[in-house]
């Protein structure tokens, strides 16, 4: 670059526009001619003052811009940069150009077109376009489509306010924002699901995804599915459909992008460079559920360790190679760094936790040898979560378990004492429930609470059968049992929420898979179901008794 072109572009930081327009007629012609004569595109951006903070000199068909991420944004707004630059060839927006103004959040895109002999011709200007929340596209409609192109026009005829035209748009995002749930805090999130098999499967998967959010307490806007022929390394998603995500996501005013898969260390990082969004994946938004829903002693020490093994990876995994310089006489290091403190505390952590959770086991164990001299037979409710099983163990014990129509309503597990017709006594157990893909982390946490049922004499294996995918929730739950080493534990299906399922379909799928049919709601359904657990335990009661006087409850 000439020393003549370095002194004019720094000259452009002490030019001021006026605030209510996008570019003026003596800009657009240097910035022209300094293009024309470094055969380069040369860009700025300008705040709403008007003031130059970027002077930006790219290559002769694209331009890059720095990092703005420190610019201020929020849901509803634009980062307060517009953007303008030029064009060599006469052409008007390229890819690019919609990408970054979508990305980085720009107030507009202004294009100044330079002639063959280094004149400004046509300007034209580009905005994104506030969306109303309730259409929801999931990504279908063209990208292009998601922006407002103003005419082009000689740079001395742009007749648009600039001001004016921003503080309308960001009153219609904001407006828009607020129609999703008016007065309505909680956070908004766009989901996305990526697959590299059925169709099908991953838009069940994605329905989950929706409940789960629903259940953390996030408001979901706009979902989006896309097939691969494998995960991408870098973003999981095709780096277009992230574009489109977060595109849609500032259309509709989105705080959170949550995925279906679990995303890498390396992949939150690229996602988090690429926009100020919170970035969240299925383990994590287990997590966060499971944190809201931990009541006792015992399953908050367990939540947390979950939490912070998935933490620890994610700390381990970031840049450390200057984090210790070599140790000994002549070569002091700084010591230890602040990541480097994180991880050992949460190490130190993760220890204590599982010395306290290792003492609550053995409290366990003796509860459970003392229920063995006592003989009393225990039967543990399994199952998918929000199947129902809460709402079972509060009618068969008359117990007032919280049970809700939601994911996980319920976290830690409870045991009551339930006399069968024939007057035996059993703990009947409420357990967690199960889930597609249930995190390792979970998993081990919760071994101590797991292991209730595998003292278990009978494993009541509750189905809703009013969901579609009833059957992925069977296959789930007993491959979950298998992985915990607990298939060889007698087991009795039923389905729940029979109230809400045509009597035909009913009959069928008990004959189908050699399963009796139940609504939890309705204790007057609830008799054969005891006579069955009589039956497998051994002991089969009196069908003459009344079958409301056999309800007792009382705290195993």
């Amino acid at each position: 670059m000439k020393a003549s072109h370095r002194r004019r572009l720094e000259r452009l930081y002490h030019r001021r526009l006026p605030p209510d327009q996008i570019i003026t007629p003596e800009l657009a012609r240097t910035l022209a001619e300094l293009s024309h004569e470094m055969h380069r595109q040369v860009g700025i951006l300008v705040d709403r003052k008007g003031r130059i903070e970027y002077v930006v000199v790219g290559e002769a068909r694209q331009i890059v811009w720095p990092d703005l991420r420190r610019v201020r944004t929020s849901s509803g707004r634009f980062c307060g940069l517009r953007c303008i630059h030029t064009h060599l060839n006469g052409e008007s927006f390229t890819e690019d150009d919609l990408t970054d103004l979508a990305l980085l959040r720009l107030d507009v895109m202004a294009i100044v077109e330079v002639t063959e002999t280094g004149v400004p011709a046509r300007v034209h200007v580009a905005h994104l376009m506030p969306a109303q929340p309730g259409d929801a596209d999931g990504g279908n409609a063209p990208f292009a489509s998601r922006f407002q192109f103003l005419e082009p026009e000689p740079p001395g005829h742009l007749s648009v306010n600039f001001l004016e035209l921003i503080e309308s748009l960001e009153e219609e995002l904001a407006r828009n924002r607020r129609l999703v749930h008016p007065q309505d805090e909680r956070e908004r999130a766009l989901l996305v699901s990526v697959t590299t098999g059925s169709l099908a499967e991953a838009e069940e998967s994605l329905e989950e995804l929706r409940q789960l959010s629903d259940s953390a307490g996030v408001i979901v806007l706009d979902a989006f599915v896309q097939r691969r022929k494998a995960y991408d390394p870098k973003f999981l998603i095709g780096k277009g459909k992230l574009r489109e995500v977060l595109t849609r996501a500032l259309q509709l005013g989105a705080d959170m992008i949550i995925f279906d898969q679990s995303l890498t260390p390396g992949q939150v990082r690229a996602i988090n460079a690429a926009t100020d969004l919170k970035i969240l994946d299925r383990t994590q938004l287990i997590l966060d559920i499971f944190a809201q829903r931990a009541r006792s002693r015992e399953g908050k020490l367990q939540v947390e360790l979950a939490q912070l093994r998935y933490l620890l990876p994610r700390l381990t995994d970031a840049d450390t190679g200057l984090s210790r310089l070599t140790g000994g006489i002549g070569g002091r290091g700084p010591g230890e760094t602040k990541l480097e403190m994180d991880r050992r505390r949460i190490r130190e952590r993760i220890r204590h936790l599982e010395a306290q959770i290792a003492a609550l086991r053995a409290e366990r164990e003796q509860r459970r040898q003392r229920r063995r001299r006592a003989q009393i037979p225990v039967v543990s409710i399994v199952g998918y979560t929000n199947a129902g099983k809460s709402t079972l163990l509060n009618t068969l014990t008359r117990s007032c378990v919280l049970a809700e129509e939601r994911m996980f309503a319920t976290l830690d597990p409870t045991s009551r004492r339930l006399r069968l017709p024939d007057g035996d006594e059993i703990i009947l157990s409420d357990t967690v429930g199960f889930i597609r893909r249930m995190p390792p982390d979970v998993i081990r946490a919760f071994r101590a609470t797991l292991e209730e049922i595998a003292d278990s004499d009978l494993l009541i294996h509750l189905v809703d059968a009013s969901s579609p995918y009833m059957e992925w929730h069977i296959e789930t739950v007993e491959a979950t049992l298998r992985e915990l080493n607990l298939g060889q534990i007698p087991r009795l299906l039923v389905f729940n929420k029979s109230d809400l399922v045509a009597p035909e379909i009913l009959r069928n799928l008990c004959r189908s898979y050699g399963a009796l049919a139940i609504s939890a709601l309705h204790a007057e359904t609830l008799g054969e179901l005891l006579e069955r657990i009589a039956e497998q335990l051994g002991r089969r009661g009196g069908a003459d008794e009344p079958f409301g006087e056999t309800l007792v409850g009382g705290r195993a």
